[in-house]
């Protein structure tokens, strides 16, 4: 058994909100730069330079990459053999994610009352996801969600009979109905399986895989491609302006489901697609 503290996990989680609203993953520059150079429409790739030089400008200023710093959402995948100690760990979470966004002078953009709605002020509480898993570390993945593209997002309770081109057609009318308003480049999570809120999962887990690594099951990773390019041909482009990025990619997870079912989950992410990991 292995004893953490729990001020460990606030402090890690405190400096990961102000690195993931900073700076973007590896994968998501690459995809940017490598984007701008294939993009076919002029003003495509304007568009797409101006979000490098913003990207530039958020990591040498310390300034957000974006203005909307996202609601905190935080997975937490817990080695069974971890003992916390020093007190309650969703405590722990959250006074990392005040730290963070108070000490950060990120933008407070969360409400205690989905109706009332009064500020927080803090930007808690964060949205928690708990997995215990074999080992004695703790990996700690933070991603700040933004909701121009939050609010894009659908599921949808197919029919088994829809089938895989069910599946497609919910994916791509999302994209479709999203269009602008997404911010795209998009990154586009999708979860097929599962139940309601299992689906929904799925997808928001799927925008924290590498935009350049596809999916293990081989029907899956083929679906991905195929749906990468179907969005891409439907000319929505940088800022929704035109052009041939529509999307970076196209991610999807799979898991079990009932036989009467079919959940499919469409979760987009701008081209802000922010996420931080540590283990512990």
């Amino acid at each position: 058994m292995r004893d953490i503290n729990v001020n460990e996990i606030t402090q890690n989680i405190k400096e990961m909100c102000i690195e993931a609203t900073h700076f973007l993953t590896d994968d998501m520059k690459e995809a940017l730069y490598s984007s701008e150079k294939n993009e076919t429409s002029p003003l495509g790739k304007q568009i797409l330079c101006q979000l490098e030089e913003n990207l530039d400008i958020a990591g040498n200023d310390m300034i957000p990459i974006c203005q909307d710093t996202g609601m905190a959402v935080v997975f937490m995948d817990i080695g069974q053999e971890v003992h916390f100690t020093g007190g309650l760990l969703e405590d722990a979470v959250n006074k990392g994610v005040r730290q963070g966004y108070i000490e950060g002078y990120l933008r407070k953009s969360v409400v205690s009352d989905p109706i009332i709605r009064k500020n927080t002020e803090d930007n808690t509480p964060a949205v928690i996801h708990y997995n215990i898993v074999s080992g004695d570390n703790v990996k700690i993945t933070i991603a700040p969600k933004g909701f121009g593209s939050e609010n894009m997002s659908k599921i949808y309770m197919l029919k088994p009979a829809d089938g895989i081109e069910g599946v497609k057609d919910a994916i791509i009318n999302t994209v479709k109905e999203a269009g602008p308003n997404a911010c795209p480049p998009m990154v586009v999570g999708v979860g097929i399986g599962g139940t309601f809120e299992k689906c929904a999962l799925l997808a928001k887990k799927a925008l924290l895989r590498r935009v350049n690594m596809h999916s293990d099951i081989e029907y899956v990773a083929e679906l991905e491609k195929e749906m990468l390019i179907k969005i891409n041909d439907l000319g929505i482009g940088p800022g929704g302006l035109g052009g041939s990025t529509t999307a970076f990619a196209v991610n999807i997870e799979t898991y079990a489901t009932h036989i009467a079912g079919l959940p499919v989950a469409v979760n987009i992410c701008c081209h802000v697609n922010r996420h931080s990991m540590r283990i512990i």
